[in-house]
């Protein structure tokens, strides 16, 4: 381990040990030669991406190259979604990539049926993987936003959550190599200001929630005064929460109607 360890530090890999565990973990357990996870890691792959797995919310979320990789700041979401929407009967999480979101609340609403859905086959398919367990109440579909969603949920969604891209497109450049380089760009860039999925997400969730639900997204503390305007101007009641350890803002939205 300590040879990995050496290897993974001279490639500037802070937490080397814990890596090399990590790593030597994995091709244990998937019989791929270590040698080979160590070499893509050092060439700059993800961590996630080369021992197949992310933490999040007390989950191991399986992802892999192609994939985005939950953020630990994400699970601040996770905690609002939860706080707001606890007695959801219907759950939907737009932009889901490889699921963590939707995974995490099918393990903690256990009466819920639960809908995602992504643009990108990739990482629909590992939504699909992640969320095996629940097949028979939880659903992954695949499109644009709202159009990926089955008819019948129109106006029974109590809970949505969405990690949309934020990212606005001048700032992809200046993200870290393991992000601008390994994962989609479709789960970054959020347009000019970072904010043309969400404002899509706003216009057409009245649509969709039942009156009196809760749609919750992930933005930046510069974007969120914007996040929650562009949630007030859909008709919503709005407003922002916040997470400074984790460094994570998160706009709930309130569509008006119902107790």
């Amino acid at each position: 381990m300590s040879s990995v360890a050496s290897r993974l530090r001279a490639a500037g890999c802070v937490f080397a040990e814990e890596e090399a565990g990590m790593i030597l973990d994995a091709a244990a357990r998937t019989g791929e030669p270590g040698d080979g996870m160590v070499e893509r890691r050092c060439a700059g792959e993800p961590l996630e991406h080369v021992v197949g797995w992310a933490a999040f919310g007390g989950l191991r979320i399986a992802v892999g190259p192609g994939v985005f990789v939950p953020r630990r700041r994400t699970e601040f979401l996770l905690e609002q979604a939860l706080r707001v929407g606890r007695d959801a009967g219907v759950v939907v999480d737009l932009c889901c990539g490889a699921g963590p979101l939707v995974t995490a609340l099918a393990v903690r609403l256990p009466r819920a049926e639960l809908h995602a859905a992504d643009i990108d086959p990739a990482q629909t398919a590992y939504a699909r993987r992640n969320l095996a367990l629940f097949a028979d109440r939880a659903s992954v579909h695949e499109g644009d936003l709202y159009d990926a969603l089955p008819s019948a949920l129109r106006g029974r969604v109590e809970l949505l959550v969405a990690n949309a891209p934020y990212v606005p497109r001048d700032a992809l450049a200046t993200l870290p190599a393991e992000a601008r380089d390994h994962e989609p760009v479709r789960s970054l860039d959020g347009g000019s200001d970072g904010l043309s999925v969400q404002r899509r997400v706003a216009r057409g969730a009245s649509e969709w929630l039942a009156p009196g639900a809760h749609l919750l997204v992930e933005t930046s503390a510069r974007q969120a005064p914007l996040t929650r305007g562009a949630f007030a101007g859909a008709g919503f009641d709005a407003w922002v929460v916040e997470c400074e350890e984790r460094e994570a803002s998160v706009v709930v939205a309130r569509r008006r109607g119902g107790v």
